[in-house]
């Protein structure tokens, strides 16, 4: 398993809870296994877990959760394209998830 697999798999998904809990769990795994880029894994799965506690037994719109998903598959293409990048580019990209998660996502 590697997170591109694990975002593409997101992305194809519905959308619901299920497939934010799988992200969040794909996400915490795959920093047992390459720790070198786990603060990419750990602000994708620190989100994606806040969607699955705020929202798990609650009814969304579906347009409440197509937003979502897609802030979410934002977040994960920046993750893939950091994954590929220099050192540099890989701190500045994971500093934009999650200040674009801290500041601009009050949703979840």
């Amino acid at each position: 398993m590697n997170f591109q697999d694990t975002a593409a798999q997101f992305e194809r998904s519905g959308g619901g809870t299920d497939d934010f809990k799988r992200l969040y769990k794909d996400a915490f795994e795959l920093m047992k296994s390459d720790s070198a880029n786990a603060a990419l894994y750990f602000v994708i799965g620190v989100a994606a877990h806040a969607y699955v506690i705020r929202y798990e037994d609650q009814a969304v719109t579906t347009e409440f959760a197509e937003g979502a998903k897609a802030t979410m598959v934002g977040f994960c293409q920046k993750v893939c394209a950091a994954l590929a990048a220099d050192p540099t580019t890989r701190l500045t990209l994971l500093g934009e998830v999650a200040s674009d998660y801290q500041f601009r996502v009050p949703s979840f």
